[in-house]
């Protein structure tokens, strides 16, 4: 019939479903449904074929489909498939070289200490916490160390690096995290801003590619691979891998918007490290251009690479990375979408957190928060760059590009130095811009939170917050930009009306870190509590109410 009008009628006469799949000369019809349902359909279709004189359709282009053959009702044998994919697994990992994991020699000092010195410790350096997140029987959790020798002793270029640059005693989460990783256990590490997390994966890896069983030259690709989530958090990790190079040890920095042939170039000719953000990754990987089978050493840096949509490319990664490497994962914060990122690709890992698994603030930086109406934060801000000192240096954070290039352009009129920050800027311009914030040719740098990661400036003085981020988790990385490595730093926000929903989040942070929270700010999380219970009560008073029987 015309636009199929009669296999309508005959799919609502019989209850089943029709579907005709035409050929050069012949024509297959498929009939779906149950016995009774699909005998009806023929019998119909039979009728109309004898009455239209076409009764020359062969038998077997009827194809009844019996109800256990029926693909809308197929039952999923889910054991076999399990079963056909540990096979796969298996031989697609088949061959490969075993991995040397557990590595560590503890020291007689580390192995002596008593139980209540582990506890003092730990307790003096920022409350370190300690778990075994492996199912059923707990292991042991190493002894921290206390000095660079109780674990670098045995590795004297280590020592050598680690004395040029004037390190004094491991940081908290170092002094954890190594015993743990040179153990050859995955680990995730949670610990402020500016503690020093690069390190404590990036030493064990070190180690780690230099004791394998393969001389690396002979693995056919990087051993060791460091996911970022931004291209500057990517350059800084590579600056550090540069800073204490290790046993002709080869890195490199593969991000979106840097010279991509180059990095193929580099790539192609042999590296021991990668360190990468996810989407220039995936590009190389999915060209052929990076062999990833040869990892066996994995690190990621785990912040905003949920808020910045990584996790189905990391994904991907990991399906080209053996699945027996050992992993790290660093972060600054805990939330629920890290942990379950966590659990989908570390196995039986330990878990370090230094301080609290709750959001915490660097505790030296002190937060002044102001309370303003949105047409009178410019005139603060100059009032604030005014009153600034010639030594000290800021860090301004925006929340729209548009917003960034404005107030430079301001700077600038004023004949003050500024740079800006952002992703509409091309990778060389932010390059030199960070650089020049750097060497301090520029005091001031106007950013976007893309430049909240991977800025690692030790002298930034003040970070001003001239728009509220997005959420609290944001406001704690931003503000931990200052007040590194023993330094102290001033954060200073200005908070409008439009931010009154993350008023008490930020109240918390305030007094969590014994700062002084502003009248205007408490009495703003008092309006929006009250703007809440007002709009659920409107909510319930909308909803249909059932009758009473």
């Amino acid at each position: 019939g015309r636009g199929g009008s009669k296999i309508r009628e005959l799919q609502d006469s019989s209850g089943s479903r029709i579907k005709v799949i035409k050929g050069d000369y012949e024509a297959e019809v498929k009939i779906f449904g149950n016995i009774a349902v699909q005998n009806k359909a023929k019998m119909l279709i039979d009728d109309v074929l004898a009455r239209s004189g076409q009764n020359y359709v062969r038998e077997k282009t009827l194809d009844i489909i019996k109800p256990e053959n029926n693909p809308m009702k197929s039952v999923i044998d889910w054991a076999a498939l399990r079963e056909n994919a540990a096979k796969y697994e298996a031989m697609k990992w088949a061959g490969l070289p075993p991995i040397e994991k557990n590595l560590y020699v503890e020291s007689a000092r580390t192995a002596s200490m008593s139980q209540e010195e582990v506890e003092m410790w730990r307790k003096e350096n920022n409350n370190i916490i300690c778990n075994d997140l492996k199912e059923g029987e707990k292991r042991c959790i190493p002894n921290p160390v206390c000095r660079f020798e109780d674990v670098f002793e045995h590795y004297p270029d280590i020592m050598d690096n680690i004395r040029k640059a004037g390190f004094q005693k491991p940081t908290p989460i170092q002094s954890q995290a190594w015993p743990i990783l040179l153990q050859g256990i995955d680990l995730i590490g949670v610990a402020q801003t500016g503690t020093g997390k690069t390190l404590a994966y990036l030493m064990p890896g070190f180690i780690h590619l230099t004791s394998q069983p393969i001389p690396k030259d002979q693995r056919g690709g990087p051993g060791m691979l460091v996911l970022a989530p931004t291209r500057e958090l990517a350059l800084q990790v590579e600056a550090e891998c540069l800073k204490y190079t290790y046993k002709g040890i080869k890195s490199i920095c593969i991000y979106g918007g840097g010279d991509r042939k180059g990095q193929i170039d580099v790539v192609t000719k042999g590296v021991d490290v990668v360190i990468a953000t996810p989407g220039r990754l995936n590009d190389l990987q999915m060209n052929n251009f990076i062999n990833l089978r040869s990892i066996t050493y994995l690190a990621n840096e785990a912040d905003r690479m949920l808020d910045m949509g990584f996790e189905p490319q990391i994904m991907k990664i990991l399906i080209d990375v053996r699945p027996d490497r050992q992993t790290v994962m660093t972060s600054a914060t805990w939330p629920d979408g890290v942990r379950r990122l966590a659990k989908s690709y570390l196995k039986n890992p330990m878990i370090v957190y230094v301080g609290t698994l709750d959001l915490a603030v660097v505790n030296t930086v002190e937060q002044r928060v102001i309370v303003i109406a949105e047409e009178e934060k410019r005139a603060f801000m100059q009032d604030f760059i005014d009153s600034l000192k010639p030594k000290d240096k800021v860090i301004i954070f925006v929340g729209k590009k548009l917003t960034a290039d404005d107030l430079a352009s301001d700077f600038g009129l004023r004949g003050i130095p500024v740079e800006s920050l952002h992703g509409n800027r091309e990778q060389c311009d932010r390059e030199q811009a960070l650089d020049d914030f750097r060497k301090g040719k520029v005091r001031i740098l106007v950013a976007t939170d893309l430049a909240s990661r991977g800025l690692d400036v030790l002298d930034i003085t003040h970070v001003f917050n001239f728009d509220f981020p997005h959420n609290i988790e944001e406001y704690v990385h931003r503000i931990g930009r200052t007040g590194r490595a023993g330094r102290t730093g001033e954060a200073i926000t200005l908070v409008t009306r439009n931010d009154w929903r993350v008023a008490t989040e930020l109240i918390e942070i305030l007094e969590r870190a014994n700062q002084v929270v502003p009248e205007e700010l408490t009495a703003m999380a008092e309006r929006y509590k009250q703007f809440q219970v007002k709009k659920e009560m409107e909510k319930d008073f909308q909803r249909p109410q059932r009758k009473s029987s």
